[in-house]
């Protein structure tokens, strides 16, 4: 009787079927979804005008070269392999790749820091659903300084009183309903779920791209009082190249930083994607492909809207002030005021607004999806069962970070997980795909079913050039930034706790991996599964 039940649990654990990408094109605009992101049309034009302008695109494709691209085909090589042995994640890819009793409990990192990184890219995420209702319903009509939209900004978050919004609860239910958009799509699976998400929303996105874009080239001059605030002027500070800059290390740090950022390399999340692929599907070109249509959002879309329309109406010296505030400031402070001086102003607004929320839920799902594969090939949990659970988590640890941003409670989760922990991961993958894996297998299998021949050159940039460059860029960023923020330097006394509250509840989602990942391989045992 005993051994039929056996039987019985095996036969059910061996036949948990997991899903395949429909089509080619449905992965490749699935993995571009992964990659474009809010980064791409926020992030990217200001770091490249805080660093050269052209110039900067030196060490960026430098970058893409040497770190993006590699990091994308051992990733995409990973997720296949992976996927071969039913393994949707880091831990179990991990293990296959090294039968090591403790590598599963470091892959655990590839699970837990998307879930972290995600817990606060929802709430941006939703800022931006909510300012595309605000620019189609004049919300904001009015607010014509860039310190009256900050202002705006921040009641809107709750951080300081206005006559805009009397409390944190509008902030609040957007985050709400985007976080149940996601969780919607989750629960839809991959074929229903994210493939009809990418199918929809990357046309729909680079079609709102290229509206944005054909506005912004026939701005002109807006205001014939200033013809040096023009379309051209901007574009030109864009993109002339200030070469000295490339002294400056700070230049070569931010250029890979956006590289991480816009690839989506070391979050654990391509893997994911990639463990849906047939064992003999291309990850060479399909990898080069999304790639591509990443590149094309950063690079041309990216680049020719938010920074040139902000010279064209604020002049050179105000837009430099407005980049050194960073990103959000950019898009939520300096496009709003340019909207309103617009014929139409409210429909670009909506435009633009609703282009980062394609961009970001796009990204968010994919951040999700680690969770998703873990509990359901792992733990055979039912596809809305673990839908509901994540959704549950990134609930709670959303409601944090919306009540308590003004702490810096979301600059703390961002810095580790979503700096620091994505070059350390990237650094043990590599190492571990191109040493310990050996780099014999892992050219075999990123050239497996390959559609174009890959140049040798690779190899060898994956198995000493990447790891090195990793290595350097860990190290100099944690040495810059990371023994301050370890220590709290120069953080307001009252933002204490709350910084340790982040920390603590980092700390618990990896201890959950390490407690779940245990009871995961006991059942494997139990099963007969493992080798």
């Amino acid at each position: 009787m005993e051994q039929a039940v056996d039987k019985h649990k095996q036969h059910q654990f061996h036949h948990h079927t997991r899903e395949f990408w429909s089509s080619r094109i449905a992965l490749i605009l699935a993995m571009a979804g992964n990659a474009i992101g809010l980064g791409n049309f926020l992030r990217f034009p200001v770091k490249a005008a805080q660093n050269g302008g052209g110039a900067f695109m030196i060490p960026y494709f430098i970058a893409l070269v040497f770190l993006g691209i590699p990091l994308l085909w051992v990733e995409w090589a990973m997720g296949r392999f992976g996927g071969r042995y039913r393994h949707g994640t880091t831990p179990g890819i991990f293990y296959r790749m090294w039968n090591n009793r403790f590598i599963k409990y470091v892959g655990a990192i590839g699970v837990v820091m998307p879930v972290i990184i995600c817990i606060y890219y929802n709430y941006i995420e939703s800022w931006t659903l909510s300012y595309s209702f605000f620019s189609l319903f004049n919300k904001y009509t009015g607010v014509t300084t860039r310190e009256g939209m900050g202002t705006f900004l921040a009641s809107y978050q709750g951080r300081v009183p206005s006559e805009y919004f009397s409390n944190i609860w509008t902030a609040y239910a957007f985050f709400v309903l985007t976080l149940a958009i996601n969780v919607y799509v989750l629960r839809k699976g991959v074929v229903k779920g994210i493939e009809v998400l990418a199918k929809w929303g990357l046309p729909l996105l680079f079609f709102f791209g290229v509206i944005l874009v054909i506005r912004v080239f026939t701005l002109g001059t807006p205001d014939p009082a200033y013809p040096d605030r023009n379309i051209l002027n901007g574009l030109a500070y864009m993109w002339n190249p200030d070469f000295s800059r490339l002294k400056d290390s700070s230049c070569w740090l931010a250029a890979a930083g956006q590289i991480f950022f816009t690839l989506s390399v070391g979050f654990g999340a391509i893997q994911t994607y990639a463990s849906y692929l047939k064992e003999k599907d291309d990850v060479a070109l399909s990898g080069l492909s999304a790639c591509s249509l990443n590149e094309f959002a950063e690079v041309i879309l990216g680049g020719s809207i938010a920074i040139p329309v902000a010279i064209a109406f604020f002049g050179l010296s105000e837009t430099q002030a407005i980049a050194k505030g960073g990103a959000f400031d950019l898009g939520f402070q300096a496009l709003p005021i340019v909207f309103q001086k617009l014929h139409f102003g409210s429909i670009f607004g909506f435009l633009w607004f609703f282009l980062l929320f394609i961009a970001g839920i796009t990204s968010s799902v994919a951040l999700s999806q680690p969770a998703m594969a873990f509990l359901q090939d792992e733990l055979r949990m039912p596809l809305k069962k673990a839908a509901n659970l994540v959704g549950a988590v990134l609930f709670i640890g959303g409601t944090m970070v919306v009540f308590f941003l003004r702490y810096g409670f979301l600059d703390e989760l961002d810095f580790w997980a979503g700096t620091v922990g994505l070059v350390a991961f990237a650094f043990i993958e590599t190492v571990l795909f191109a040493w310990i894996f050996g780099m014999d297998k892992g050219w075999h299998e990123i050239n497996l079913g390959a559609d174009i021949n890959l140049s040798r050159i690779f190899y060898y940039i994956i198995k000493y050039v990447t790891p090195l460059y990793l290595l350097v860029l860990l190290v100099t960023w944690f040495c810059q930034d990371g023994i301050a923020v370890l220590f709290m330097k120069g953080v307001p006394q009252e933002n204490v706790p709350y910084l340790w509250g982040a920390r603590a509840l980092m700390a618990a989602l990896l201890i959950t991996g390490f407690v779940l990942i245990k009871l995961a391989w006991k059942q494997h045992r139990e099963a007969g599964r493992l080798p």
